[in-house]
């Protein structure tokens, strides 16, 4: 991955939980942390608003306080800030252009309870040039997102239509941490009519279908086993939509990769039937990394 590791933060522990996991991110890859903050101008009718410019200076303050308490922390790190007028959505997507990746927490102080995803994070995740990963609050037990070696990388994987960038980028995710690659890969059966014959399905008939699934993936999978001998690649084919075979999976993931295809029109927005509830439902990070379409 080139390019520095971009994180959005505005002073949310949620954001700070992301930006701590951006930052490991970008140790392990060898690479600068540019946290970004946004402070867009507050409305102007008539007049200027009370406030306004104190508005800026608490938000300028508390980009300096953040950089200078992650510096602390990891004196060896290369860590910029960036503070900037824009919406954060679009100051996001600026500091991508240039980025490797981009981190983002599931939501910011916007939103409601029980909001799994802010407007903010769906938006970049939909729209950037590079790969986007979105962070949800830490795990239940304390322990937060550290990406410790007995969490397993997960790719969502069409066999049938391999995406390279996903891929090569779960390969990467795998090796740099030294942990198994889990290649999950959703099939449903065959169609039939009438359709009361899908009820009587023989068990030897599912598992001749699942056995040719398998042989797909497997022989899918060939060149990036190939490129990367060193990770241990794990196959789970799930007789499942993807959507919901992907949210089950990620409760025993570190991280998982999904694909989306690249916008063609700048103002697209576009993460598909699979990435949009695997971000709302999924128990851990989330990479969403774009790919031309096929």
């Amino acid at each position: 991955m080139s390019g520095a590791v971009v994180a959005g933060v505005d002073g949310s522990q949620r954001s700070l939980t992301a930006a701590e996991w951006a930052a490991r991110e970008a140790a392990r890859r060898g690479r600068v942390l540019r946290l970004v903050h946004a402070s867009p101008p507050l409305p102007r009718r008539v007049s200027p608003v009370p406030g306004a410019d104190a508005w800026q200076y608490v938000g300028e303050q508390m980009l300096g306080q953040t950089v200078a308490d992650f510096r602390a922390r990891d004196p060896d790190l290369e860590i910029e800030g960036e503070h900037t007028a824009a919406e954060p959505a679009e100051a996001l997507l600026t500091a991508a252009a240039g980025a490797g990746l981009l981190v983002v927490g599931a939501r910011g102080w916007g939103g409601f309870d029980g909001l799994a995803v802010g407007s903010v994070a769906l938006r970049v995740a939909a729209m950037a040039q590079c790969p986007v990963v979105t962070v949800p609050e830490a795990r239940c037990t304390g322990d937060g997102w550290d990406g410790a070696h007995t969490d397993e990388v997960q790719l969502g994987f069409d066999a049938h239509a391999p995406a390279q960038a996903p891929a090569d980028f779960a390969f990467r995710a795998a090796q740099e941490r030294g942990v198994p690659l889990r290649v999950v890969h959703a099939w449903a059966l065959p169609p039939a009519s009438p359709s009361a014959w899908m009820l009587t399905v023989l068990e030897e008939d599912r598992a001749m279908w699942e056995d040719q699934e398998s042989q797909v993936v497997s022989d899918a999978l060939r060149p990036w086993r190939e490129r990367y001998p060193e990770v241990t690649v794990v196959p789970d084919v799930i007789l499942l939509n993807p959507a919901e075979a992907l949210v089950r999976a990620s409760e025993r993931a570190g991280l998982l990769v999904i694909g989306r295809r690249a916008a063609t029109r700048p103002t697209e927005l576009r993460l598909g039937p699979v990435a949009h509830p695997v971000l709302h439902h999924a128990h851990c990070p989330v990479a969403v990394v774009p790919h031309p379409a096929l």
